[in-house]
Parts: C-alpha cells; sequence; structure tokens
C-alpha cells in the first residue's frame, strides 16, 4: 500500500422512511413536514427532501474514519428522528417499506421532482425504493475511469451483504433486494460497462443524455458512477442498512474496494472483463438470493456460493482495511452477517413470529434507532 489512506474520505447518503407512528404506514400526507423540520434543524445542509413526500435523505459530511462515520450517521438519524416525532412520525430504515402501497404516496413538490415524474411518469410513482450511496474521495478522474473498471467486478457481493427490501405491496416479494429490481427498470442502471478512458465515459454521458432518455447526468444510475460534480466515486449497488453498524461495515467495504482498485489501477494490473450481461445476471442472483444466492467468481469464471465471493473480497481488501485500521471491525461485523443473516434475513424472521408485517416495521424502526438517544 502506499500509505495515502487519508486521500480516500467518505461520505455517506441515507434515505429514511417517514412512518405513521399508529398506522405504521409510509407518511405520504404529514411526510412534507417531517422534510421540512428536518432541513430546518440541519441548517438545510445535511438533510434534503426526495422524491417521495415520505422520504428524506441525509447526508454526511467528509469524513476520514469509521469512527466519524459511525459518529455523523447516529447523530442524522437522531436528528430526523426528532423532527418527525415532533410531527408525530417515526422513521425506520430499509429500501421498501413491508406494505404500504406506492399509489398512496405523493410526489415531492419540487422543479426536480416534478421533471423526473414527467419524464419516468409511472416508473416515478412506484419509485417507493430507499437507497444507501457510499462516496469514497478520488481526485483523479482518468485513475478513477480505472477504479470503476475493476470494482464493478465486486459490487454483486456488495448487494448480497447489504440486502434489506424483501417485502413489497404486503407480501414477500421472493427477493432479498427487490429495490434492486424497482431500480432496475430505469433506463441507465446496474453495473456500468467498462471505460477504456475518461474521454470514452464523458462520451457516452453526453450520448446518453442527448438521446433524452436522462435529462442530465445525474439521471445515470449506474450501482457505482463519478459524479460531475464531486471529485469521489460513489457506490450506490447497497440497499438501506437497519442499523448504524451494518452502514459503517458497508463503508469500510466501500472504501477498502476504491483504495485496492486505485492501487491495482496505478500498477497497470491487468482485471477480468467479463461481458456486461455476465454480471447484470450476478446482480440479478444477489438481488434475487441475498447470502443464499450463487455469484460470479471473476478469479475463477465459475458460480460459488455468495459466502464465498464475499469472503474473497475481504481478502481482496484486506490490505487495505489493515493500512486504515478497520480490519478487526469490518471483517467482524461481515462474518456476523454471514452467521446470523442481513436486513431480509432479520425481517422475514420477524414477520414468521406472528404473520405481521406491522411487527417488521416495529423492528426496522427499534434497529434504526440502535445507539441513538431517544426523541
Amino acid at each position: 500500500m502506499s500509505g495515502r489512506t487519508q486521500d480516500y474520505t467518505l461520505g455517506v447518503e441515507e434515505e429514511y422512511q417517514i412512518l405513521g407512528t399508529e398506522s405504521r404506514e409510509l407518511l405520504a400526507q404529514g411526510g412534507h413536514a417531517v422534510q421540512q423540520r428536518a432541513q430546518r434543524a440541519t441548517m438545510g445542509e445535511e438533510v434534503v427532501p426526495e422524491l417521495l413526500t415520505s422520504q428524506v435523505e441525509a447526508v454526511s459530511p467528509i469524513c476520514r474514519t469509521l469512527e466519524e462515520v459511525r459518529a455523523e450517521l447516529l447523530r442524522l438519524r437522531q436528528e430526523v428522528s426528532k423532527a418527525a416525532a415532533k410531527e408525530g412520525a417515526r422513521i425506520a430504515a430499509a429500501s421498501t417499506h413491508p406494505f404500504s402501497d406506492w399509489r398512496d404516496q405523493r410526489i415531492t413538490p419540487k422543479d426536480r421532482y416534478k421533471g423526473i415524474l414527467e419524464n419516468y411518469q409511472r416508473l416515478a410513482r412506484e419509485q417507493a425504493a430507499f437507497g444507501f450511496h457510499v462516496h469514497v474521495g478520488l481526485a483523479d478522474r482518468e485513475a478513477a475511469i480505472q477504479v470503476v473498471n475493476r470494482l464493478r467486478l465486486w459490487l454483486a457481493p456488495m448487494l448480497a451483504l447489504s440486502a434489506n427490501s424483501p417485502f413489497w405491496l404486503g407480501e414477500d416479494s421472493g427477493y432479498a433486494s427487490f429495490r434492486t429490481q424497482v431500480w432496475g427498470r430505469m433506463p441507465v442502471s446496474g453495473p456500468p460497462g467498462t471505460f477504456e478512458s475518461l474521454d470514452e465515459h464523458d462520451a457516452l454521458v453526453e450520448a446518453l443524455v442527448a438521446s433524452g432518455a436522462v435529462a442530465d447526468s445525474t439521471k445515470i444510475y449506474w450501482d457505482a458512477r463519478l459524479p460531475e460534480d464531486l471529485d469521489t466515486i460513489e457506490i450506490r449497488v447497497m440497499d438501506m442498512c437497519a442499523t448504524v453498524d451494518e452502514a459503517v461495515m458497508m463503508a469500510g467495504l466501500a472504501r477498502a474496494l476504491v483504495s485496492t482498485c486505485h492501487e491495482q489501477a496505478e500498477r497497470e494490473e491487468p482485471y477480468p472483463r467479463p461481458r456486461l450481461e455476465l454480471l447484470r445476471a450476478t446482480h440479478w442472483l444477489a438481488s434475487r438470493h441475498g447470502l443464499d444466492a450463487k455469484l460470479f467468481d471473476v478469479q475463477n469464471e465459475r458460480a460459488i456460493p455468495a459466502w464465498e465471493v464475499i469472503e474473497k473480497l475481504l481478502n481482496f481488501t484486506r490490505p487495505a482495511l489493515e493500512e486504515s485500521g478497520d480490519w478487526e471491525e469490518v471483517s467482524a461485523r461481515v462474518r456476523d452477517t454471514l452467521a446470523h443473516g442481513n436486513g431480509a434475513t432479520r425481517q422475514r424472521r420477524a414477520y414468521e413470529k406472528a404473520g405481521r408485517l406491522q411487527d417488521v416495521v416495529d423492528m426496522l424502526i427499534e434497529e434504526t434507532a440502535q445507539g441513538t438517544d431517544p426523541a
């Protein structure tokens, strides 16, 4: 390793569900008031409205350590929770709501979201899905392209680890991450292809915008992308993590993945280039089966159990995790997830106890608040 760990700053975006205290439903009518109150509580910079009035996004400041990430996420969850409580609401962290209907939701009254509705119509209305995005700082955009070329091979196990959206419209969807399927209908989404240069990447982005299928580069929803206005790599493949512990685990893995792939790119090490169709298929498997999936092993070009691919991911990123001092925490969290299940596993267990989806929501509310002071 090069000793440049401090170059790889972290920023995390979490999208929370705004819920009615009694109904446990997504709060379409009163959600906008929660959005506005939460914005005021954080001076309008760290909490922003999202597409639906029943969702709100918290944006962490730039962090350099996982300890900072943990502290900021706990603080933001607490701030949003307090704002929600003052409006008679609660928040929960998961990528779909177990039983609320998208037909009952409302689009947030902002020009950006009105434009999304105008362009995507019913797809936008059905977008009752909640994301978790990690930004890892990397100023050299030419290098960042080569990093994304390499880390795209490891996105499926990141999805399998974080899967936390098994229920949809009051039923078990059969997927560990149904959010992935909801987002996958957008015109430009899923794993990215490979690019020989930044110019090739930028030319494709310009062509996609010129086609009219996307209004601008922010509507290109690849699972890993280069934001136009930030010197970061944004990894978007993960589901929303119920607990802060899981969010920190995924942020640590994301940074280690960027760092490791950057080192490889600087050494111009060759890397596998599977066809995009194969990556899309393995992402579907991770979405469908989560930790029970068989995923594509990029090194041996064969399907192996997800836990083996995740162990390979840990081994691949171990030098970076050790250099940043994160190995013990991240590896322990990953292995605990492999042993006891991810968010999708816990949601299904909560439902199986009494067959009540309200119990699933209660579990999510409780896990979301773990480590914060009561609102």
